[in-house]
């Protein structure tokens, strides 16, 4: 595993919309919700969740496609509907990014797993943590100390 080089862009599979993370990861996850098998075509999606502040758009537009609910929205490039990012409304202070739109995704491995009572059987990944939904939202602060501790001490 590589270590992530900031700062990182990537794009779209066409390359219309391009996205530049300029600070480092909060937390890494892995969702096997049936909700994202479906919106990834996949047993599970991956995020990576950055600091409202270091993440842009540099170039194109994405629409809201797939979850367009009155917190969270997932943003598509309008012309291959790639799902590019999620971002919760109001700011919740992150932006959870699809690591494999970035130019180098060597570095990830998710940290943590969520919906695992919803996961294929077979399926299994290296992350540290699992839960059966999502975590309680008091749980959030040690598992992203946590990310930081393992991140930092390699």
């Amino acid at each position: 595993m590589s270590d992530l080089k900031l700062p990182i862009e990537g794009e779209c599979r066409c390359g219309k919309v391009r996205i530049r993370i300029s600070a480092p990861p909060m937390l890494t996850m892995a969702c096997h919700c049936t909700g994202c098998q479906r919106m990834s075509a996949s047993a599970f999606s991956l995020s990576v969740a950055i600091p409202s502040a270091g993440f842009e758009v540099i170039a194109g537009e994405t629409v809201i496609g797939g979850l367009h609910g009155d917190m969270s929205k997932h943003h598509h490039c309008d012309w291959c509907k790639s799902w590019m990012f999620t971002r919760i409304e109001p700011d919740m202070g992150f932006v959870n990014v699809r690591p494999t739109m970035l130019e180098d995704t060597g570095w990830f491995t998710p940290f943590i797993e969520t919906y695992t009572s919803e996961k294929l059987p077979w399926v299994t990944t290296p992350a540290e943590h699992s839960f059966a939904t999502f975590p309680e939202m008091s749980a959030y602060g040690d598992l992203i100390a946590g990310f930081a501790r393992t991140k930092a001490t390699g």
